[in-house]
């Protein structure tokens, strides 16, 4: 695409997302004078415009609108000259979402606040998605107890680094004793004080095909994990609290067909199906965002709808999802730029001892 149709197609989309209606010809000269393109030379890039697929007329004296396609292009073209995450938002912005993570202590609180952030400054639904473990990863070892409260039943009690205390009802497939329990905490806190709780359970797993010499203390302590004593996604609904979704009745303002409406809700209800969607598009490779324009090849009831999404990382390590979904009319820039820097800082958040 030359330069002045991508001059004339980029006003459009943006007087588009601005107004809701359809761009007339004159209104495009108008802003466009100081290039020097007349409303004739502006007809005639729309008609060819049109012909490749990017705009269309709702109407036979209407003007034109911009279709799916359009958005794509105009979408690539902040992409490919988006800056840095720290430059994309204003400074009074980066000090908001800067504020809104203070204090946080987990990875699960983390996505907790990145979907009510992001609602807030995108005005779409804001998606916060912890991949399964990352919670438990994040989470590192400071004491573990463990306590016999009868035959084959164990009260285990779990504290964090970050001070977080959990405790869990245990039942084992044999009994153990007290000097037995003791032995297996004694070992887990020598060991592995300061690990991350998932890391520790693929340790304990190595360990124990490899060190026989320490076969008892190894058993011990793997089956104990094995019953979930350290691990918060043995429950059963964990993977359901690991995604986090705010801002729904934000899609309230911008889509006016009610029974339309209504399938969007109960779709992002289903929170498994936001995973998929997720899963669909967000490689955990990626090195950034990604846009994908009309969401119904996977929801069909999304359709019209955009998702923007990143990957959070500590390091190289894929722990989650940040993302907005919105209407195709949304302010493409801003919501860029927010996703990427709450991406960004969760990676430098994660990184801090």
């Amino acid at each position: 695409m030359g330069p002045r149709k991508e001059l004339v197609l980029t006003s459009i989309v943006e007087n588009y997302i601005a107004t809701g209606d359809p761009v007339a010809s004159q209104a495009i000269a108008r802003q466009q004078n100081r290039e020097g393109m007349s409303a004739a030379t502006v007809r005639n890039v729309m008609a060819d415009l049109s012909e490749a697929g990017y705009l269309e007329q709702p109407h036979t004296s209407a003007g034109r609108v911009p279709t799916a396609q359009a958005f794509r292009y105009y979408v690539e073209q902040l992409l490919r000259h988006k800056s840095s995450p720290r430059q994309a938002l204003p400074q009074p912005t980066q000090e908001q979402i800067e504020e809104s993570f203070t204090g946080v202590a987990n990875a699960t609180d983390f996505f907790a606040r990145t979907s009510h952030i992001l609602a807030l400054l995108s005005g779409g639904v804001g998606v916060g998605l912890g991949v399964a473990g990352a919670a438990a990863d994040w989470e590192l070892l400071e004491h573990v107890h463990f306590a016999r409260l009868g035959p084959a039943r164990v009260l285990t009690v779990l504290v964090t680094t970050a001070g977080v205390v959990r405790d869990r009802l245990l039942t084992l497939e044999h009994d153990l004793t007290p000097a037995e329990l003791e032995t297996a905490g004694n070992y887990l806190n020598q060991n592995f004080h300061g690990w991350g709780l998932e890391r520790i359970r693929q340790e304990l797993t190595r360990r124990m095909d490899r060190e026989r010499n320490e076969y008892d203390q190894v058993l011990c302590s793997l089956e104990l994990w094995a019953k979930g004593a350290m691990d918060p996604m043995a429950d059963r609904n964990a993977h359901e609290k690991s995604i986090f979704v705010d801002g729904v009745a934000n899609l309230m303002v911008n889509e006016a067909d009610q029974r339309h409406l209504r399938e969007i809700f109960l779709a992002l209800e289903e929170k498994q199906r936001i995973i998929d969607l997720l899963n669909a598009y967000v490689d955990s490779k990626q090195p950034s965002v990604r846009v994908v324009v009309g969401l119904e090849e996977t929801i069909p009831e999304l359709r019209d709808l955009v998702l923007i999404a990143a990957p959070a990382r500590r390091g190289a390590e894929h722990l989650g999802t940040v993302a907005v979904i919105g209407p195709t009319r949304m302010q493409y820039a801003s919501a860029i730029g927010t996703v990427t820097y709450i991406a960004d800082l969760f990676g430098r958040w994660a990184k801090q001892p």
